[in-house]
């Protein structure tokens, strides 16, 4: 007998157009005769509702026969429904307090919670992800902001040109359209600006890639960290219009102790006993480029009282746009004090004031904090996500979920992202319980 599995609709918000699993690989699963499937339908999502049929899935609001229900975003509370296995981004292995009414209803119906954050393999490398497409849209985005910021300072760039990802129709239809205006700033440089643009990029992973990935479309040159100050103090002659510099987490901070060196594994482990030295590096940064994975106890890249001290009457401070990609709020850069979506991506935070201002312009830095970026690519991103996924898909169906988690036969990198089982949180995910309350 066929499992069914249920492929929510998303509905979080209008730009939300992603899907978990693409209509071609759904139709591949399906034909090797193991597995059913039921898609809701959606006005807003990327593929629609006469491709699914067009593959020869069924499409249907009631998802009630179906076991597993895998989506992208989180799930309505009052849809979660006890006995079924839910796999989503949950955001709640921080303990986001916005989130834990949703982690208790769905450890008071006894369901299953599968977070694709935490489906890692044996080095604890995510296996699936998104955070490509969001280094894609990010950096897009960041361009486009330090354009509107220049422009409002009086200076006009090619960057002007550069579209919303949004207002693409590709990825392949972006990365052209900035590789076009890069031809435009190798031959005829940047307007109205006379400096190189230096764009700093903290962090290496798959968001900084994508981050990358668009950098190398522009005239771009990168140097290592020990010659940051010398690029930002020369000229476009010497360094060319644009310079890229990647900070690794030994350039990010120093041991505490005089004595002691930087161990990536120690740092890790134990972070207080590092200090950040990544404020030495901001005065010389147009852009920076937040991709890094943060928590409470790492060190801040920028903080609230730095801004204070660079910014305000009579300060002339070179950062003018931080693209945070990884947009906790408060989080490693303390000034994103909200998140943003694609149709008003930028807002500036004064720091005297504490204020927040929408646009690019005022006393302090442009942030760039939209939080659900790869949507902005929904295509790609879903193709991409798609074909992991699938072969994750057996797995869960061929498992029983009425085992208790012990005895709970599933591939390893899978079993470690499950989150809640039959109304308990499962060994690595019991430090959640001092945030539920």
């Amino acid at each position: 007998m066929a499992v069914t599995i249920g492929i929510r609709r998303e509905d979080k918000n209008q730009w939300e157009r992603r899907v978990p699993l693409v209509p071609a690989d759904l139709a591949a699963l399906q034909k090797r005769g193991e597995l059913d499937f039921r898609v809701q339908p959606s006005r807003i999502r990327v593929f629609t509702d006469e491709e699914y049929q067009a593959a020869g899935i069924t499409v249907a609001d009631d998802l009630g026969p179906a076991n597993i229900i895998i989506a992208v975003k989180e799930i309505p509370i009052d849809l979660l429904q006890g006995g079924k296995v839910y796999l989503y981004f949950s955001h709640t292995i921080k303990g986001q307090a916005y989130n834990m009414p949703s982690l208790r209803h769905l450890l008071d119906v006894g369901a299953t919670l599968i977070d694709y954050e935490r489906i890692a393999d044996e080095q604890n490398r995510r296996l699936i992800f998104f955070s490509l497409h969001a280094g894609y849209a990010g950096m897009i985005e960041s361009l486009v902001g330090l354009g509107q910021r220049l422009a409002h300072l009086g200076r006009r760039t090619p960057l002007l040109d550069i579209k919303h990802p949004h207002e693409y129709t590709s990825l392949s239809e972006a990365r052209e359209s900035v590789r076009q205006i890069g031809h435009r700033i190798q031959t005829s440089g940047m307007g109205d600006h006379r400096a190189p643009v230096i764009i700093g990029v903290a962090g290496y992973g798959n968001v900084a890639k994508g981050c990358q990935d668009i950098l190398d479309c522009l005239p771009v040159r990168e140097v290592p960290v020990n010659q940051l100050a010398e690029a930002a103090a020369g000229s476009v002659e010497q360094f060319g219009p644009l310079v890229k510099v990647t900070f690794r987490e030994k350039d990010m901070v120093r041991p505490r102790s005089a004595e002691a060196q930087f161990v990536l594994q120690d740092y890790y482990e134990h972070p207080q006993n590092y200090r950040s030295v990544f404020e030495d590096y901001l005065p010389h940064l147009d852009v920076l480029m937040n991709t890094i994975y943060w928590e409470e106890r790492y060190p801040r890249l920028v903080t609230r009282k730095w801004a204070r001290s660079h910014y305000g009457e009579g300060k002339l401070p070179r950062l003018q746009v931080i693209g945070d990609i990884s947009c906790d709020i408060g989080g490693s850069i303390e000034l994103t004090a909200k998140t943003t979506e694609p149709d008003q991506p930028f807002f500036v935070f004064d720091p005297a004031t504490q204020a927040v201002t929408e646009g690019v312009a005022g006393e302090g830095p442009v942030i760039m904090a939209v939080d659900n970026l790869p949507c902005q690519l929904p295509r790609e991103s879903s193709e991409h996500f798609s074909s992991v996924l699938i072969d994750m898909v057996p797995d869960l169906a061929r498992a029983d979920f009425s085992a208790n988690f012990g005895n709970l036969l599933l591939p390893s990198y899978l079993k470690k992202a499950v989150i809640t089982h039959q109304g308990q949180l499962t060994p690595a995910f019991k430090y959640l319980e001092e945030f539920l309350g």
